[in-house]
């Protein structure tokens, strides 16, 4: 138990030897499970899981002989996947878990061993004292904070920043890759989470998940910390699938949120918008064919760039007026 809550850590893992089992053993002492779930790995990872959970479940059955108390027998459950479903699916999996457990607070730590157990109160602090409902590591927020990122690592993460902030609402929240994460229980079965994208995608998916439902989020800030484990994502297949992962949660959020549970004019503003940009490209095009040829050509490349302007200021509008309507649901902590 933590501060009177329940503590419930998922590790997802996927091609992770070497590296789950020093997960496993260095969980902080105040959670009361961890469910370590393997995505199907072809290397030796399952073998790891299970050994490291057989020696901690040992060494906490020995201290329940010596008179310790704990909410569970065995902390340490392995979880297998039947397929490979990705990371989503891997975390979606321990999160079923945890709910049938009745866990108040589940976290996530990657088993890739890149995030630190020592901060794992800071991460869960937020969620079991009731400030927010979801609490996420965010390795942006200062320079020294991002050392150890490289220069396209950190470009990367910032174009993805920028693209979850439009899509998911929530304007300050950063470094929406990072995984380290809790989120309250009951936070956890309004979002209907068994529906969220599976692979890498997952986190900028809760989020917008999340904003759907007015849920408070907190970025806690944390240091980038990188070992000799290598990364499976291609970056030039998952940038354009996650692009269109997110204009289509984006899509749905201002509909289901400000259309279906409630209404809010701004949503005009963001279609107005997207139409006169969409007609101001198109007469630019056409400007730009028949200039040679036609008299009236600068009238044309005119109206095609006032349609632009427009466009312009309308989304700038309509951006400003959802960041305002979010910003209650926002909180960082630098400390």
């Amino acid at each position: 138990m933590y501060k009177g809550k329940k503590i419930g850590v998922v590790v997802p893992a996927y091609e992770e030897e070497g590296f789950v089992g020093g997960v496993i053993e260095t969980v902080p002492s105040f959670v009361d499970r961890v469910y370590v779930v393997d995505d199907g790995s072809t290397d030796n990872t399952w073998r790891e899981i299970r050994e490291a959970a057989r020696q901690e479940n040992d060494a906490h059955a020995r201290t329940l002989t010596s008179g310790g108390t704990a909410v569970f027998e065995r902390p340490v459950v392995p979880l297998r996947n039947d397929r490979n479903r990705g990371v989503g699916g891997s975390i979606k999996h321990g999160y079923s878990r945890a709910l049938r457990d009745d866990i108040d607070v589940i976290a996530v730590m990657n088993g890739d061993g890149q995030m630190d157990p020592a901060i794992l109160d800071r991460i869960v602090d937020p969620v079991v004292e009731g400030r927010t409902d979801f609490a996420k590591g965010n390795r942006l927020l200062f320079r020294e904070f991002r050392e150890g990122m490289s220069r396209w690592r950190f470009f990367g993460n910032s174009l993805l920043t920028l693209l979850t902030k439009v899509a998911s609402g929530y304007w300050k929240t950063m470094d929406p890759q990072n995984g380290y994460t809790a989120i309250s229980a009951a936070a956890l079965e309004t979002i209907e989470y068994e529906r969220l994208y599976e692979d890498y995608g997952f986190c900028n998916d809760m989020l917008i998940a999340l904003n759907v439902r007015d849920m408070r989020v907190a970025d806690v800030a944390m240091p980038a910390r990188y070992g000799e484990e290598t990364s499976t994502i291609v970056y030039s297949r998952f940038v354009p699938r996650l692009s269109k992962l997110l204009l289509g949660r984006f899509l749905r959020r201002l509909t289901v949120k400000y259309l279906v549970f409630d209404f809010h004019p701004f949503v005009f503003l963001y279609a107005l918008g997207a139409l006169s940009g969409a007609l101001g490209f198109a007469a630019l095009a056409g400007s730009a064919r028949r200039v040679r040829r036609a008299d009236n050509a600068f009238d044309r490349l005119l109206a095609s760039a006032m349609l632009l302007v427009g466009s312009a200021a309308l989304l700038v509008a309509a951006m400003t007026a959802d960041m305002r309507e979010n910003e209650h649901l926002e909180e960082q902590i630098h400390e």
